[in-house]
């Protein structure tokens, strides 16, 4: 795996008697589903290639000309060139080299050269500058990992607009009772605003990819809510386990109960507080029962339900991480 670095990229890209042949403003050959210089499925990229959908993405950040814009996945350059017309400066991270190479040939010797920097590397692992807006072409597995990443990021920024595989993107804007409200949804609404902005086909891909896209919009709360992100995703992972079954029947599940009770000890030794024993299963039940989510399902439970329960333990002193 590359190693993720601050530094310009700048080596010289040396491509192929092939790719020579087939000049294309520095974009891979469309000849080929499979290039063997730019394999964009080892990453889980695909490349847009539709110049006005490209465009109407950046369009919707809406961009300033003083915005440091962070760009994820720029693959060959297409959004990132759209991004130096509008922004004072892009960051754009490639896990790629090949890809970072032909993104420093479209800039070399042009003014948006010293406005563009390129770090190699992996996302997840990367030191991120500031920045006010991101725009990403997610590649596919690092989906989950990259909304987290942002909503993490400190100071926070002002806007991200975001392509996924569809079913993902429905996934962070599903409302409660939907059959798509999930745990995702719930953690991510907790943190930001997102909406749906647009559908993008398959065929405005290369290589097409075997699933549509869509195109979100994640503005972060600001302030962000005091609530301990740890303390909230245990919450839901257990409610959310079995997302249409009665809340009391996810605190059931295995392993549960003797979570709860080594946490309540953990936090009892760290608060100096005398331990005695617990009958914590009958604790759970007090709680469930007093605060009404007894029978209630996490496939209807909206942020406000889950907090008051959160909260709810919390005032007993139980915890989740």
């Amino acid at each position: 795996m590359p190693r993720a670095t601050s530094e310009r990229f700048s080596r010289a890209h040396q491509p192929s008697a092939k790719s020579k042949a087939s000049k294309s403003h520095g974009e891979p050959s469309s000849s080929s589903v499979r290039n063997p210089i730019f394999n964009t499925e080892r990453f889980g990229q695909h490349i847009l290639k539709n110049p006005s959908i490209a465009r109407e993405i950046v369009e919707k950040a809406n961009l300033r000309p003083t915005d440091k814009v962070l760009e994820v996945g720029p693959g060959t350059g297409n959004l990132t060139m759209l991004i130096l017309e509008k922004a004072k400066h892009c960051t754009a991270v490639e896990m790629d080299p090949r890809m970072a190479a032909e993104l420093t040939k479209r800039v070399q010797g042009k003014p948006e050269q010293r406005r563009l920097e390129i770090i190699i590397g992996d996302f997840v692992k990367a030191d991120l500058p500031y920045f006010d807006a991101c725009i990403s072409n997610t590649p596919y597995q690092i989906s989950s990992p990259l909304v987290f990443r942002l909503l993490s990021h400190r100071p926070l920024f002002r806007i991200a607009i975001l392509m996924f595989q569809r079913e993902f993107a429905m996934r962070l804007v599903a409302q409660p009772g939907s059959a798509l409200w999930s745990r995702l949804s719930a953690n991510v609404q907790l943190y930001a605003k997102v909406d749906h902005v647009m559908s993008v086909g398959r065929n405005n891909f290369r290589p097409p990819p075997n699933v549509e896209s869509a195109v979100v919009r994640l503005v972060p709360l600001d302030p962000p809510p005091p609530v301990r992100f740890e303390e909230f995703d245990g919450l839901t992972r257990v409610i959310f386990s079995r997302r249409n079954k009665t809340v009391h029947a996810s605190f059931q599940a295995k392993g549960v109960t003797e979570m709860l009770e080594k946490n309540w000890r953990t936090w009892c030794s760290e608060q100096n507080k005398v331990t005695e024993n617990v009958r914590m299963k009958q604790k759970i039940d007090d709680i469930l029962e007093e605060t009404g989510y007894n029978e209630s399902r996490a496939a209807k439970m909206d942020l406000n339900d889950i907090l008051k329960l959160l909260s709810a333990f919390h005032d007993s002193d139980i915890h989740f991480a």
